[in-house]
């Protein structure tokens, strides 16, 4: 059961000491969770209310059915952006419609996950390479910031990507309120100030380090306070200021998502996109926490985990919600030993939605605005376009279209480009697999690339260093280079593959290996394998390959070397 329920592999173990650890740690987070759950709320365009939602039974069922330890689960930007843009497609922002779509897409996104899971398909998140993901969370981020740029001058602004949202900015810049402006703004400034100044201050007045970061980290907090004490002390609302409003107390009452066949045939895809993006972004920051105290996660049940959180908040009104990296970080470094830390955290938001809500009905979305921007710029790395130019062209042109493509249309279309330039460009590459003719390396018994070494070679022997698996892609490049280095070597009697990199050799492969053997043999040269690994050697001796090969399978590449060169001095 412990498989299943992870639960169970930390409770019986539970103590006082980790009481007071995970305590503390989900007091700090849900301190940082209050503005961040509102703020992305609004940011996915739904009413800041559901943001708490989001925030309650999410965390409990991660707690159940998680492994991380220390992985804070709740709204995160890229997939609150995700989702605007998904339910944007389908219903108008305000609309019941639109709230459904979003409650649904958490749904799907939590069945999908919880079925990867048990079917064990976490591999499929490997698809998306770092470039991709590199550009699609640098491009998310400047959407993101982008699309705040209106709460924060107090103008009315639209759009899923940068031209949508350019050209509406443009349309609106004659109705900037100068009252928000200066709210936001300053919330900005601070906000900035807090990540870049305030930790060392607080060292240098000769607090620790961790609790200055601590406190650092919770400068949002700071934020709201004071411009809500200021907006209500001076009535900015009715000057303009636009206001989070007057939420509704209470807990959410339960909700079921839209069983309706269009709506979800509509959603399905999106809401795919967003499990894979969450997944892989959750996974990524739970592992490297895990690393740090030498624990290990289970990728397949983190996706369980993922997906009952995606249930939790379908079932309390929410939208789809994963691990966030900030918050990760804080509640490692806060000290939570379990995920316990991440219920207590449940239960915090929970009498915040019941008690304190009133407090926030003065808050400015401007300073909500300045807490996304802040936090989400801190997520484009816009370096890496020139570090990946420099080691990897291929990696390079996948992480420029997604960027691109995600900036011009949007995210779904910037992940779909993404992906698919990927692949093709990973197909392309194995389609023509390196190779290279090898000799001896004098008084070793090693062989390296005749063009990089000064090598022993023998004009009747050659050996070609085959340097990746071979399937249908490639199959018929290995024949021509074969065939091309036959007719330069009219002396050539023996050619050894050399098959250390081949790990796999499918059925079109196995077949361009027959031919090839057959031609050679035509040709008067034999030939022969060597250093085949186990597994590739039991999967031939599947065909009839073996017996039809005109030489010998060497068990290394010198073995056959000796032994055929020993052959051809003596003819």
């Amino acid at each position: 059961m412990k498989k299943y329920l992870p639960i169970l592999s930390w409770a019986p173990q539970y103590n006082k000491g980790m009481l007071a650890s995970d305590l503390t740690a989900a007091v700090i987070v849900t301190i940082m969770l209050i503005p961040q759950s509102l703020a992305y709320a609004l940011l996915a365009g739904l009413p800041a209310e559901v943001g708490l939602y989001a925030s309650i039974l999410p965390l409990i069922a991660y707690a159940v059915f998680g492994t991380s330890r220390t992985l804070a689960v709740g709204p995160v930007a890229v997939v609150s952006l995700m989702t605007a843009a998904a339910a944007g497609a389908v219903a108008t922002q305000g609309t019941e419609l639109y709230l459904s779509a979003a409650i649904t897409l958490a749904f799907l996104s939590g069945l999908m996950l919880t079925l990867m899971g048990i079917l064990k398909l976490g591999f499929l998140a490997n698809f998306l390479s770092h470039p991709v993901i590199s550009g699609f969370i640098s491009a998310s981020g400047l959407i993101i910031a982008a699309s705040q740029v209106g709460q924060v001058l107090g103008i009315p602004m639209s759009g899923h990507n940068l031209l949508e949202l350019g050209r509406s900015f443009i349309d609106q810049i004659s109705k900037i309120h100068w009252i928000t402006v200066a709210i936001g703004c300053s919330a900005l400034l601070f906000l900035h100030w807090v990540r870049r100044d305030l930790k060392a201050m607080l060292i240098r007045l000769g607090l620790s380090t961790g609790t200055a970061d601590l406190v650092a980290k919770a400068g949002p907090v700071f934020a709201v306070i004071a411009t809500t004490v200021v907006t209500w002390g001076f009535d900015l609302q009715q000057q303009g200021v636009s206001v989070v409003g007057a939420l509704p107390g209470g807990l959410p009452s339960l909700m079921l998502p839209e069983f309706d066949l269009g709506l979800w045939q509509q959603l399905w895809v999106p809401a795919l996109l967003i499990s894979i993006v969450g997944f892989v972004e959750s996974v990524s920051v739970a592992q490297t926490l895990a690393a740090k105290r030498r624990q290990r996660i289970t990728p397949n049940q983190e996706l369980i985990g993922l997906g009952t959180a995606n249930l939790g908040s379908t079932f309390s009104g929410g939208f789809p919600v994963t691990g966030g990296f900030s918050r990760s970080v804080v509640n490692f470094d806060a000290g939570a030993e379990t995920p316990a830390a991440g219920a207590y955290t449940a239960v915090g938001i929970a009498l915040v939605t019941l008690f304190l809500t009133p407090l926030i009905m003065y808050l400015p979305k401007a300073t909500l605005a300045a807490t996304i921007i802040v936090a989400v710029l801190s997520l484009v790395d816009l370096g890496a376009l020139k570090r990946t130019w420099h080691y990897s062209r291929s990696d390079f042109y996948a992480l420029l279209a997604t960027l691109i493509t995600t900036l011009a249309s949007g995210v779904e279309l910037g992940i779909l480009v993404g992906v698919g330039l990927s692949l093709a460009l990973f197909i392309y590459d194995t389609s023509r697999p390196h190779s290279a003719l090898v000799g001896l390396v004098p008084g070793t018994e090693h062989f390296r690339n005749i063009q990089r070494f000064k090598v022993v070679t023998d004009p009747r022997v050659a050996v070609l260093r085959i340097d990746e698996s071979l399937y249908f892609a490639n199959a018929r490049f290995l024949e021509d280079t074969i065939y091309d280095l036959v007719a330069e070597a009219p002396q050539l009697t023996d050619l050894i593959l050399m098959c250390p990199a081949v790990n796999h050799i499918d059925a079109s492969a196995l077949e361009s290996l027959e031919a090839i053997n057959a031609r050679l043999f035509d040709a008067g040269v034999t030939l022969h394998l060597a250093e085949v690994k186990g597994p590739v050697m039991d999967q031939l001796g599947r065909s009839q390959f073996p017996a039809q090969l005109s030489g010998r399978v060497f068990l290394t590449t010198f073995a056959a070397w000796h032994e055929l060169t020993s052959h051809s001095l003596h003819q």
